[in-house]
């Protein structure tokens, strides 16, 4: 059964603003493969929040809530460079989207 995938504004802005095609494709993909239970690279960043790592250009990172393994919440993405600035933006949308869950 297929895992349910929302997204956060933050998370649509931030991949509307990728301007590398071959980047959103391979992002896509790796949410497509979330979808499907295959979570590849991930690790925990604390408070509940967990990082993906994507191998591809700067070093892709989705950061997500998951919640009783049917749904997955995508609350922003970034890369190695902006990671610290997103782990601290993860924490404060996770904050805000429990508060409407």
């Amino acid at each position: 059964m297929p895992i349910a995938i929302k997204t956060t504004d933050n998370f649509d802005a931030w991949h509307d603003r990728l301007k590398d095609r071959k980047a959103v494709t391979i992002i896509d993909k790796h949410i497509y493969r979330m979808k499907n239970g295959d979570m590849g690279n991930v690790r925990s960043v604390g408070d509940g929040i967990f990082e993906k790592k994507i191998y591809f250009g700067p070093g892709y990172r989705l950061y997500f809530i998951n919640k009783n393994n049917c749904l997955i919440l995508l609350l922003c993405g970034g890369d190695k460079v902006t990671q610290s600035k997103d782990i601290k933006l993860a924490r404060k949308l996770k904050q805000e989207v429990l508060l409407l869950w």
